[in-house]
């Protein structure tokens, strides 16, 4: 079996290999792609991603973003965080949104050391504001001791649009969906919050998961 056998076209439409584009008729075109600047919507407009290198242990850092109380400590804005009566669904406040509820399940899968809070605005039936996390060793990347974190949010069809108007606050004005132009910049500043409270516990010697948050 070759690759692309089962296709019975002789290129498929939008596919560039060696096959069917050489060096010299492809580097043009990645050539094109390459931009100085690039427009905020093209890069932060379906997809949002931010990273950062901290220097604390990987797993210890996974661990930490493990637990949902850790947003308590690392994000700009959720705050009192309490578990329902649904084993693993949190309660607390976007202060963002002044007192709005938000809603809270932390998917976490140790062998990829991956972290996904599934999360939404004033209702917690359906989470579909989705934070994508992933936990790198820095050694493997960048040959240096640490932790390399990535994260990604898409951008949903429900952040231009409320779909459960009726579960808002009395008197809220704005939507998530209004903040998505600022999620890069502000999920970088919480990124820098997630470096300083992990690079600060790492070199005093507390753990980075406090005994509380267990």
């Amino acid at each position: 079996m070759t690759a692309l056998s089962d296709i019975p076209v002789p290129i498929v439409p939008g596919v560039l290999r060696f096959e069917n584009s050489d060096r010299d008729a492809t580097l043009p075109i990645i050539l094109e792609r390459l931009r100085s600047v690039y427009p905020h919507d093209e890069v932060f407009g379906k997809y949002c991603p931010v990273q950062i290198v901290i220097d604390a242990p990987p797993r210890e850092v996974y661990e930490y973003l493990s637990h949902t109380l850790s947003l308590a400590e690392w994000t700009y804005s959720m705050r009192d965080f309490t578990e329902t009566d649904e084993p693993g669904l949190w309660a607390a406040y976007d202060r963002l949104g002044e007192d709005t509820p938000i809603y809270t399940r932390t998917v976490a899968y140790p062998d990829a050391m991956t972290v996904d809070y599934h999360c939404a605005w004033d209702q917690g039936e359906h989470l579909w504001m989705i934070y994508l996390m992933r936990v790198v060793d820095a050694q493997v990347v960048f040959d240096r001791p640490g932790s390399v974190v990535l994260w990604t949010n898409c951008h949903h069809p429900f952040y231009e649009k409320n779909p459960f108007p009726e579960k808002a606050p009395a008197g809220r004005d704005a939507w998530v969906g209004d903040f998505w132009p600022l999620f890069g910049p502000g999920h970088q500043l919480e990124l820098d919050n997630l470096k300083a409270i992990c690079e600060y516990r790492y070199a005093n010697g507390l753990p980075l998961t406090p005994e509380w948050m267990r």
